[in-house]
């Protein structure tokens, strides 16, 4: 991977109350736990010395909290196309609720009734790609999970069912830039926790405080 090129970097916001259960949080505009903006502080760390030259969040509190509380608030510009993906139908249900009544269910295939389907939201990322790639420098960018994923798989150029591969902690980073040259885009990292270190502070075990995926999370 050639360090002269741009990388775009993927923050996903910290904890909320429904990634702690599980729940499909689109458009329902909750905050951070305090864990929540306890890691998204430390994830500014992390950011800190990277050299940024644009950033831009999600409109959602949970995103521009996170942002905020990573020391970028004043530098970002909201997008909307940064939302997290429109659930309709499903919004706060859990995935194993869902399996019950649609067995064989996949988000990234499927879509959501009365939300967006996996084209809509690429369509989306599709957007928010071509904007980056227009910015001379890194970009930072602050939105939700599953959207993430959809704009992770665009990004190399294939369909967005191919989000279901890639897991995503809260409060993780992620970084997208090319390999040899620009026709080549790559994932350069992905769901990176370790700004999420144990805290002799916190007194927390370390499985809690590195944003790992809760099995509640996981069968999102």
């Amino acid at each position: 991977m050639d360090d002269t090129f741009p990388v775009v970097y993927l923050a996903r916001h910290g904890e909320t109350a429904w990634t702690i259960t599980g729940q499909h949080t689109g458009l329902t505009d909750l905050p951070l736990t305090d864990r929540g903006e306890r890691n998204a502080r430390r994830l500014g760390l992390r950011l800190s010395a990277l050299k940024i030259a644009k950033v831009f969040t999600s409109p959602l509190q949970r995103a521009r909290r996170t942002c905020e509380l990573a020391g970028f608030g004043g530098k970002a510009q909201v997008d909307p196309d940064l939302v997290e993906w429109n659930y309709g139908e499903y919004e706060g249900r859990l995935t194993s609720d869902i399996l019950k009544e649609r067995p064989g269910w996949q988000l990234f295939r499927d879509g959501c009734p009365g939300g967006e389907s996996p084209q809509q939201v690429a369509a989306r990322a599709d957007r928010v790609v071509s904007r980056v790639r227009q910015v001379i420098g890194d970009v930072l960018l602050f939105s939700s999970g599953h959207f993430l994923r959809v704009l992770a798989v665009r990004w190399i150029g294939t369909e967005p069912i191919n989000g279901r591969s890639l897991m995503l902690s809260t409060a993780s980073l992620s970084g997208l830039s090319y390999e040899n040259s620009p026709s080549q885009p790559a994932i350069r990292f992905w769901n990176d926790t370790h700004h999420l270190a144990y805290s002799l502070e916190d007194q927390r075990p370390q499985s809690e405080e590195r944003g790992q995926l809760t099995p509640q999370e996981a069968a999102r």
